[in-house]
Formats: C-alpha cells, sequence, structure tokens
C-alpha cells in the first residue's frame, strides 16, 4: 500500500498525477516515499520487495512508473525506483549548462546516501541509462553491476534522433512546444515511433500517467533542459556522448538488454558497445525502445538471473 499522503505531495505536480501514483503503487503492493537531498529537494521513490538493492533510474519523458511492472515480479530483490528531477513526483533541481554530467552523478550520489546504501545494481533506461553508466565510471566502487534497458542514446557512433533535434532548435522548438495538445492520440503516435505502439496499449494506466507527465509543467521542463544539455540542433554535446575509451573502464558486470527494432539505438551499435565493456553481456529482444512494455516476464527473468534471484511472473 502508499504510505505517502496527500500533504507530502509536490503542490506543483497535478493532482491528475498524485491519483495514478497512489493507484499504481496501491496495485503493486509498494509504497511511494520521499527522500530528501541536502539542498533540500525531495526525491520520490517507489520501493517493493526485500533482498539486494536495485536502484532505477527511468528514460526520457516518463517516470518511475514505467519500471514497475519489473519490480513486481522481483520482489526477492529490494528495487528502488527513483524518479529523477522533476519527473514523476520529484521536486526539480537546477544545474548550470555544461554541469549537467556532474549533476547526474551528485543526484545518484545523493539519493544512495538517503537510502543508505553504500552500493547498488543500477538500472538506467534510456536517458536513464545514460545517467548510470556516467555514475558508473564515476563511482564504480558503488555500483554492483550495470544494466542499460532499452539501449543507451549516448553510446558511441549513435546520432541524435530529428524528432530531438528539431525540439531543441531555437524558435522551431519553442513553436513546436507551445503548439502541443498532450492527448492520448499523440503519446500513442510517440510511442509508435519508439516502436511501442501495440505494447503500450496494454498498460492502460501507464499511458495515462504518460499523458498527465506531458501535461506537467514541472516534467516538461525538465525534460525541456535536459534534451537542451544533452543535445544542440547539431547532435549530441561532446562532453555528452561516451566514448569507446570510456566504456572500456566499466570493470563491473554489464547486461545489456535491447529490442531487436530499437529505433533510437541499432542492435549493431550495441553489439559495438559491449564488444569494448570488459564484462558486457548483450541480451537481444523482440521488442522496440522500451522492452518491459511487451515482454515484463523476459525482461524481469533477464534481470534476475543477472542478479542471481528468482523471479515470478504475474
Amino acid at each position: 500500500m502508499a504510505v505517502h499522503s496527500r500533504a507530502a505531495q509536490p503542490v506543483d505536480h497535478p493532482a491528475e498525477l498524485v491519483d495514478l501514483y497512489d493507484r499504481m503503487v496501491r496495485a503493486a503492493r509498494a509504497r511511494g516515499r520521499f527522500v530528501v537531498r541536502p539542498a533540500g529537494q525531495r526525491v520520490h521513490i517507489v520501493d517493493l520487495g526485500q533482498g539486494e538493492a536495485v536502484l532505477h533510474l527511468h528514460g526520457t519523458n516518463t517516470s518511475a512508473l514505467s519500471h514497475l511492472m519489473i519490480a513486481e515480479r522481483m520482489r526477492a530483490t529490494r528495487s528502488y525506483l527513483v524518479d529523477r528531477p522533476g519527473c514523476g513526483l520529484s521536486d526539480p533541481s537546477d544545474f548550470t549548462p555544461g554541469t549537467f554530467r556532474d549533476h547526474a552523478v551528485r543526484f545518484v550520489d545523493e539519493v544512495l546516501d538517503a537510502l543508505e546504501l553504500d552500493s547498488a545494481t543500477i538500472v538506467g533506461a534510456s536517458g536513464g541509462g545514460i545517467w548510470a553508466t556516467w555514475y558508473a565510471l564515476a563511482r564504480p566502487d558503488r555500483v554492483r553491476r550495470l544494466v542499460m534497458l532499452g539501449s543507451n542514446p549516448a553510446l558511441p557512433g549513435v546520432r541524435v534522433p530529428l524528432p530531438l533535434r528539431l525540439t531543441v532548435t531555437p524558435v522551431l522548438g519553442d513553436a513546436m512546444a507551445s503548439g502541443m495538445r498532450p492527448t492520448r492520440r499523440m503519446l500513442l503516435r510517440l510511442m509508435s515511433s519508439m516502436g511501442e505502439a501495440d505494447t503500450i496499449i496494454n498498460h492502460p494506466d501507464l499511458l495515462d500517467s504518460l499523458v498527465a507527465g506531458a501535461r506537467d509543467p514541472v516534467a516538461v521542463e525538465a525534460n525541456r533542459r535536459e534534451l537542451l544539455a544533452l543535445t544542440s540542433p547539431f547532435g549530441w554535446r561532446p562532453s555528452m556522448r561516451l566514448t569507446p575509451q570510456e566504456l572500456s573502464r566499466l570493470k563491473m558486470s554489464t547486461l545489456m538488454i535491447w529490442g531487436d527494432h530499437d529505433p533510437v539505438v541499432s542492435v549493431e551499435h550495441a553489439r559495438a558497445a559491449a564488444a569494448v565493456i570488459p564484462q558486457a553481456q548483450l541480451e537481444v529482444v523482440p521488442a522496440g525502445h522500451v522492452p518491459q512494455l511487451g515482454h515484463p516476464d523476459l525482461v524481469a527473468e533477464l534481470l534476475g538471473r543477472f542478479v542471481g534471484v528468482q523471479t515470478r511472473t504475474t
């Protein structure tokens, strides 16, 4: 059952999103709670299960709820599903241009400290996978294992998809943002571009949470600032991209779970990255950019086997 009260929620996230969180977290027999960073911002975390710590970092334009179906099947671990700054129910946080990578590392440091965890297995999806990999490079002593789930867009050789480049183009990007009216149909089109049109419809509450998040000015601004920090109209900012030399320094066991038709990062790019990571294991599944939507049992099984625990189907 969710234990956070309405009074504990940040007042600047919409009520419809808070209600969806309450319902989905309660249905999963999990609990939602806040931890507080040293500067005072609250970080919302959904946690469930008992056992070895597994910290989840969700992708851009989504929230911790997108990993809930995995954690439900991995109750032999203690799963911490973290809402990144400004997303889900977390407070936003500021960073100055050029410091985004340090900001991401500091955020994960502060969350682990608040949870009183010396280390954990870190699972990062898409944009969260970038954060997880940055963190593994900066703090290898605190990362027992690294998991890239649903592709890591900052891998070597990956181009920024055109829709993302357009959103950070001056004037045009502003016009696109002001012209958007977040609806279910719009989110379904977005998920179709991610190769997941036929899978997201099996998770109606999650789809509703994506719509609510797209209507949340706090989350919209947080996602916009992240994309501006990562990219320019010409592609990835050089300091944000991962290099082969950096990947070769990842000494912990690394699991890469990739969709065979992921439109963001191809399997070929994944294989090239796995070849330079010393202890990488690449698993290709029949999916687009979000493998857990269509194959939650398989993703949980792969992750459970990697961590060394039994999983269950729901």
